[in-house]
């Protein structure tokens, strides 16, 4: 979420293939037309690289750093927080005590049936759909141990979560997830949004924003068969750069940060990425408006000097600022459902 708010912050709880050579193209390709960015990719690039679409992957983007991933008839979901309601961060009166809420219907739209749903970090711009989702669809969930403990308190079945710390690679039959260990994103005075971690479930089930601790963060690698694409998630803009090194993905989901707190974040990350051939900015959007109406920037994020430094640091990266509702092929480009 967005760190720049002195609000007091929630209470803590202390208990392969060519693929990258076809994925790299022009050096800036604008695949949301609402969104432009300075320049946009050539109709001969476009041409030579339209068979990039890596199989049957798709990808949605359900704003903030929301993902849904859509693998030979399977679903992947990666903090889908859909319902969006209010809390005043974005009216300058953030009020921590805002209750949670999650709309069936809404969410139902957006999420098709879900085999997996992977959770950065436990902030309610990340997880507050989590619960209704995991017990109406069976989904199993990965994330951290706070993330566990809070989706028990809502009433999830614990059998259905599994735990990480980073490191793990795990093979879905077809879909492989590797948990990366990360880092929250920092604000201008060096610090971060509602720390806090839990090591046993709360007494009573989270009501309402303040009632929910970062409880560490993670990213994660998801890649879609052997041939790939393969992705790679943030939640929040930081990272770990060693936990980082050598992923090498195709494409990188980079949350745009909030602040320059964070040292040379754009060019460590890149370079320990392996500059990969497509950057897709995310949490960049006001995430308090609705997925009905087009995105809304977060005035805190500076998106067109994220695009800057990525084409000065990656020149060859092809840079895709996404829209909602929109379905993107393997490559990030254009698909269909």
């Amino acid at each position: 979420m967005n760190d720049e708010t002195d609000a007091q912050p929630p209470k803590r709880r202390i208990q392969g293939f060519g693929r990258r050579t076809v994925l790299r193209g022009a050096v800036l390709g604008a695949a949301a037309p609402m969104l432009p960015t300075s320049a946009s990719a050539s109709a001969s690039d476009a041409a030579t690289r339209g068979a990039a679409a890596a199989g049957s992957a798709s990808f949605r983007w359900l704003g903030t750093s929301g993902w849904r991933i859509d693998v030979d008839g399977r679903t992947v979901l990666f903090d889908p927080y859909l319902t969006r309601f209010k809390t005043g961060l974005f009216d300058g009166g953030f009020r921590p005590g805002t209750k949670l809420k999650s709309d069936p219907d809404l969410v139902r739209e957006h999420i098709g049936h879900p085999e997996i749903v992977l959770v950065s970090h436990s902030h309610w711009d990340h997880i507050a759909d989590v619960p209704h989702i995991a017990k109406s669809t069976g989904a199993r969930v990965v994330g951290t141990e706070t993330t566990f403990h809070l989706l028990v308190a809502f009433g999830v079945d614990p059998g259905q979560i599994s735990v990480v710390k980073g490191g793990e690679i795990l093979d879905f039959g077809g879909i492989t997830v590797e948990v990366v260990s990360s880092l929250h994103s920092r604000n201008k005075r060096h610090s971060y949004f509602a720390p806090g971690t839990l090591n046993a479930p709360p007494k009573a089930a989270p009501r309402t924003i303040s009632d929910l601790p970062e409880g560490d963060t993670l990213a994660f690698q998801v890649t879609a068969g052997s041939g790939g694409p393969s992705a790679f998630l943030m939640g929040a803009s930081d990272f770990s750069e060693r936990a980082v090194q050598g992923l090498s993905p195709d494409l990188a989901m980079v949350a745009v940060p909030s602040s320059a707190a964070t040292s040379r974040y754009v060019p460590r990350l890149l370079r320990a990425l392996g500059r990969p051939g497509v950057v897709v900015p995310v949490h960049w959007d006001n995430f308090e408006e609705p997925l009905s109406e087009p995105p809304r920037r977060d005035p805190a994020m500076d998106l067109d000097g994220f695009v800057a430094q990525v084409h000065q640091e990656s020149p060859t990266s092809r840079i895709v600022v996404p829209d909602y509702r929109t379905t993107y092929g393997g490559d990030m480009r254009l698909g269909s459902l």
